[in-house]
């Protein structure tokens, strides 16, 4: 049974739940982590649709790479490490910042409610990806211009969560 880490609005750990327990109802505040890797140069983010298979959330675009540690890992470790087994690569990451959300999935029984650090990476324009199928739907580049105009457009087809990440990217 996979677990995630409780935590404080701080993101002081205070104890740990079942995964699906934190996402029930309302969810349960813990910690999670979302990645934003660009290339050329900084011009292009990777994008992924979440798989059918996610409980919240299914079928939305979202940033590169989402997930949560395990109690006492490094937010970058374990980012690192989720990037290679979601995508298959891996790139240097550095946090720029964290923020608290909660959003009800309004096609399940469940919500986020997390403690969300925001990490970014850069790769070559050559990086080879492997999406697993049972968490990713596809994959695609954008410009940022493209983006904002996307999230515009049709904000119901992104997570609740990628706007306020990439808020804190664009800061």
């Amino acid at each position: 049974m996979k677990h995630v880490v409780l935590c404080d609005t701080d993101g002081n750990e205070t104890g740990a739940c079942p995964t699906a327990d934190a996402h029930a109802n309302d969810g349960v505040l813990h910690k999670a982590f979302s990645i934003f890797v660009f290339r050329n140069s900084g011009n292009e983010l990777l994008l992924q649709r979440r798989s059918d298979k996610k409980q919240l959330f299914p079928l939305l675009w979202t940033n590169t790479c989402c997930s949560h540690p395990q109690s006492g890992e490094d937010p970058v470790a374990a980012a690192q490490k989720r990037l290679q087994e979601e995508l298959g690569f891996s790139c240097p990451l550095r946090e720029i910042g964290s923020f608290v959300y909660q959003a009800t999935d309004p096609n399940s029984n469940g919500a986020e409610h997390e403690y969300d650090t925001v990490l970014i990476g850069n790769v070559e324009e050559e990086t080879a990806l492997m999406p697993d199928p049972n968490e990713v739907a596809e994959v695609r580049w954008i410009t940022l211009k493209e983006l904002l105009v996307e999230l515009d457009e049709k904000p119901e087809q992104f997570t609740p969560w990628f706007p306020e990440a990439l808020n804190l990217l664009c800061t």
